[in-house]
């Protein structure tokens, strides 16, 4: 099942995927205008995501880009606040965020566990600025399920990367 039945804004860059229980949905900001163009997540080919989730052992395999889809038979789901934004975080208009329509999706679906792949989404969630989001598994708040914020796979946030959180992501969802 996938969020189909819920309504989607207008001009959807990247389809949810979606369904109940998962154990994993990484959340973006938006498509990158790569990934909106081909219509992949994380498809840019500096983008580290994929390489990421194989080396922290989240996946058994490097995945393609163009493989998306088959992460939910892992138990893994993809999202972003902003469905019909696209580009980099600071050229996504702020009204395309949609917090709340995000929070619907979690409490529909039920996820064990969300992680935002950079500061910069977590920050627009919890509407604090980035820099009083540290990286990592996030207090519990009983009203979501288990949050963690990682760095930024993209090319473009390079100086700021480092494996870890993912490293800590995957121990907590094979725990």
């Amino acid at each position: 099942m996938r969020t189909r039945d819920l309504p989607e804004a207008p001009n959807v860059r990247l389809p949810d995927q979606l369904r109940p229980n998962l154990r994993l949905v990484f959340v973006g900001t938006a498509a990158s205008t790569r990934s909106a163009a081909v219509g992949h997540y994380y498809a840019h080919p500096g983008n580290r995501f994929w390489r990421a989730i194989h080396e922290a052992g989240i996946t058994p395999r490097r995945y393609q880009p163009g493989e998306f889809a088959m992460l939910l038979e892992l138990g893994i789901g993809f999202t972003d606040l902003s469905k019909s934004g696209a580009g980099m975080d600071h050229q996504i208009a702020t009204e395309t965020i949609d917090v709340p329509g995000f929070r619907a999706k979690i409490e529909k679906y039920r996820p064990r566990t969300i992680a935002f792949t950079s500061k910069k989404a977590a920050s627009l969630f919890y509407g604090r600025p980035s820099s009083g989001i540290a990286l990592g598994r996030q207090q519990r708040d009983e009203k979501l399920p288990d949050v963690f914020v990682l760095p930024s796979p993209s090319g473009a946030a390079s100086g700021y990367w480092t494996l870890e959180p993912w490293r800590e992501l995957a121990a907590w969802i094979r725990s």
